[in-house]
């Protein structure tokens, strides 16, 4: 009779997951209006996977987010990213031990629905409770060494995309980890990238004001956040704090759902997939970074700009991105990918050859120089972006005037020009925006939007800010003008004049104007 209850309860809890627990917008997400970014429908692996019934979860009043202070459930994933076919490793602890389950679902758009769809969920299994292992005296990186719990080898019928595994336990905890699943057969036209690598250096885990250490902050012994006491060195073996999303999370599932619902032909990589060369930029029509991407390694820089200077395309939908020079390391026992090393500080105590692990402006390779603006600054407040060169062929459509101000649109972090550093040189080097605002230690800075084109072709469009994917989704932010020149970049991208098929329009006048001036922030 316990067994039969178990088995019960952990089938409700499985089946009343929300999508707020997964990471999904909690709010709902408005239809398409006809002045917005024209639906494309097609019969790429995204567009059949999106006709397929999605979640309609409610959370159980019993069913509760795990913390990091009792870790009721918690689990990692063996690799950030793999193809159908492959397998990777699920390592969960439970506390107080007891029977879980694990669902697996991919977070697209699903025909309407906006939730995850559940691909599959593991049998009962039997979980027990796990040590937070001591960080390394040295780096700080704290790597736990779990037993696997279940592995999963990925079905060959999977469509790529971002996936997240759920453990729920049969007492109403649950928690999760998101890994990507590529495709590594077909080209699709527009990539994906999930920034892994900055997900985990913001990861806190465990956030219990004691063991845990990010890339920014560890603990003193009364509790507080300190950054003389941050990790230099930090490892995927280990879960995401708390319920398992990632900060910042939020900002690439409203990219990606954007782009599903409006049916682009896209396929997902990560940051370690381009830093190893399993993502081959020359295979894309475009790049799309579509969240907050700001660690790299000299191997990430090198690929985009090798399949820049190719004719790819690159799209940053964040802000900051390109700004922390990092070293990626195998784990203790071998294994690649599962260590991101930034030690913010020049000399290195780990410097090799490509340098010490410090800002890319720091070694003369400012991010500007590959983007065209570069990070400047924390905004303290909202601010509208105020539009600029509102004839261009981006804002083509969505019947802007300079001048006009899109609110609250500034927010989280800001890139503008510095005239200072190395600009990229491109054609059509246009600003969009001049959006002024002030910045947490209080000085005005100028927020700025910016495209470019190379001789080949490629273009490289930044958004400048933090704000600009939630302005593609959720209901309180949804702007029609940023998604329709959102649209109007990625169609220019995979080569069809803004809304519809064929060569791009380059007849728009091209109106740069003088750059606007704003001063690099210094190492964070």
């Amino acid at each position: 009779m316990v067994r039969l209850r178990r088995r019960w309860a952990l089938g409700l809890l499985l089946g009343g997951v929300s999508a707020t627990a997964l990471g999904g917008s909690s709010e709902p997400v408005l239809s398409h209006r006809r002045s917005g970014p024209p639906t494309r429908r097609q019969t790429a692996p995204v567009g059949v996977d999106n006709r397929a019934a999605g979640g309609s979860w409610r959370m159980p009043d019993d069913v509760r987010p795990a913390d990091d202070r009792r870790r009721q459930i918690q689990g990692y994933a063996s690799t950030t990213s793999l193809a159908p076919g492959e397998s990777v490793d699920f390592h969960v602890a439970v506390n107080p031990a007891g029977p879980f389950q694990i669902s697996v679902k991919r977070l697209g758009w699903h025909d309407g629905a906006g939730t995850p769809r559940t691909m599959l969920t593991s049998p009962a299994l039997d979980g027990t409770p796990q040590p937070v292992p001591p960080a390394d005296p040295d780096t700080g990186a704290i790597a736990c060494r779990w037993p696997v719990s279940w592995t999963l080898r990925i079905p060959e019928d999977w469509t790529s995309g971002l996936y997240q595994a759920v453990f729920t336990s049969a007492d109403g905890w649950y928690a999760s980890t998101p890994f990507v699943v590529r495709d590594d057969t077909r080209a699709a036209a527009l990539c994906v990238v999930l920034p892994v690598t900055t997900w985990q250096a913001y990861n806190q885990w465990p956030q219990d004001g004691q063991a845990g250490k990010s890339l920014y902050n560890g603990y003193t012994a009364s509790g507080k956040r300190d950054p003389a006491l941050r990790a230099r060195e930090v490892s995927f073996d280990r879960p995401y704090a708390d319920a398992g999303q990632p900060a910042h999370f939020t900002r690439d599932q409203d990219a990606v759902q954007w782009l599903e619902r409006n049916g682009y032909d896209i396929s997902y990589a990560t940051s370690f997939d381009l830093h190893s060369g399993r993502l081959d930029p020359a295979r894309h029509r475009g790049l799309i970074f579509c969240g907050h991407d700001e660690y790299w390694s000299v191997e990430m820089r090198r690929a985009a700009e090798a399949g820049l200077a190719g004719g790819t395309s690159l799209a940053f939908f964040g802000a900051n991105s390109v700004y922390w020079h990092i070293r990626v390391r195998p784990s203790a026992d071998g294994r690649p990918e599962r260590v991101v090393a930034c030690a913010k500080t020049d000399p290195d105590p780990d410097e090799d050859a490509a340098g010490p692990t410090v800002t890319w402006r720091y070694l003369d390779k400012p991010e500007q120089s590959l983007i065209g603006i570069q990070y400047n600054g924390i905004v303290a407040t909202p601010q509208p972006l105020v539009v600029r060169a509102a004839d261009h062929w981006v804002w083509a459509g969505t019947g802007v005037a300079d001048g006009d101000r899109i609110p609250g649109l500034v927010l989280g972090e800001a890139d503008g020009v510095n005239n200072g550093a190395a600009r990229p040189g491109g054609l059509g080097d246009t600003l969009l925006s001049r959006s002024p605002y002030i910045n947490r230690e209080g000085a005005k800075r100028v927020q700025s939007t910016h495209v470019y084109e190379t001789p080949r072709g490629a273009v490289v469009f930044a958004t400048g800010t933090l704000g600009w994917t939630m302005a593609l989704n959720r209901r309180t932010h949804r702007d029609e003008r940023i998604e329709r020149a959102t649209a109007n970049v990625l169609d220019r991208m995979v080569n069809r004049a803004p809304g519809g098929s064929g060569p791009p329009d380059r007849t728009a006048p091209e109106t740069a104007g003088q750059p606007e001036v704003s001063p690099g922030a210094t190492n964070r």
